[in-house]
Order: structure tokens, then sequence, then C-alpha cells
């Protein structure tokens, strides 16, 4: 009897799992095009002022058509989310800028 010979099971693993890495890297993009959430400025994270930031994010959740809950809700959802997905990469002084900007949306929706 001849010997059974075994496939090679960890290319297949490999092969799969790089593909669902690339795929799985890009979610949050998809999740901001595609969900109920808010049409932003382009660039409204990297803006200089907390002050700026807060401003045109409770410009566009009070202009959106695509949300589903308030506006304070929507904008505050939005900034956290980006605050998450930018995870350990997102600079320090960036990081406290858009933390900045959730006290200064709080202000801006009357909310302290």
């Amino acid at each position: 009897m001849a010997p059974v010979r075994k496939t090679t099971h960890s290319r297949k693993t490999a092969a799969r799992k790089s593909t669902r890495r690339a795929t799985s890297k890009r979610w949050s993009q998809r999740v901001t095009r595609e969900s109920d959430a808010l049409d932003l400025k382009r660039g409204v994270f990297k803006l200089t002022s907390a002050k700026k930031i807060a401003d045109s994010l409770k410009r566009s959740a009070e202009h959106s058509s695509r949300r589903k809950a308030g506006a304070y809700r929507s904008a505050l959802s939005m900034l956290t989310f980006y605050i998450n997905r930018a995870g350990k990469t997102l600079p320090k002084t960036q990081r406290d800028r858009l933390e900045r900007a959730k006290g200064e949306l709080k202000r801006a929706f009357g909310r302290e």
C-alpha cells in the first residue's frame, strides 16, 4: 500500500489569511462611505484647531440627510470612530486635538 500524501494545508491557510487581511483593512472606509453616517467635509479631522473640527462636524451633522440619530450623537460618533480606527498610528498632538474637539462639540451643541 502506498503512503498517503498530505496536502499542504499551511499554504492554503496562509493564502486565505492574506486575502482576508487585505479586505478587512478597508472595512472602516467602506463603513464611512456606505453607512447612514454623515457627509463629512474632506480633511475635517486634519484641521488645525479643535474648534474648527467641532464646528465642521456640527455643520455636517445638522445638514446631513444620511444620519439616523440626532446631530450631536452622529457628530460625536464620527469623531470617536475616527480616533478609534486611527489607533496607535495617530500622532499624540493630533489625538489631543481630536479629544479637545469632543469638548468643543459638546459646547457647540449646548450639552455642557
